[in-house]
């Protein structure tokens, strides 16, 4: 689903480019992200701990929102580490949007005036 998410974050360029909004995102879908004209901080590659690095930060307190699209057809090679994520998200209260549809609702939500 990493074309889908870059194909996302393009289609709302103009709120996730904005100088209120840091991206972070796994090894391959930031390079992705990067060659689409984003500014980027990439970390591991999902198999690799990437997954773990971003459960991480938002354990911590420094992640606001998790986009990760998951392909609900398809078995991951690292399903305990997507699944932790998830976790985390739940535990910790953060937005977790897993298709693209949450995606869109979360985005409307938050860039609407206070």
């Amino acid at each position: 689903m990493k074309a889908k998410l870059v194909e996302f974050i393009k289609d709302h360029s103009a709120f996730l480019k904005s100088e209120s909004v840091s991206l972070i995102a796994t090894g391959t879908t930031g390079s992705r992200a990067e060659e689409a004209g984003f500014k980027v901080m990439k970390l591991l590659s999902g198999p690799l701990g990437g997954d773990a690095q971003i459960a991480a930060r938002v354990a911590e307190g420094k992640c606001n929102m998790v986009l990760f699209f998951k392909d609900p057809l398809a078995k991951h090679p690292h399903e305990p580490d997507i699944n932790m994520l998830i976790r985390v998200c739940d535990v910790h209260n953060v937005p977790l949007a897993t298709n693209e549809a949450t995606a869109q609702l979360l985005l409307k939500a938050i860039s609407l005036p206070s």
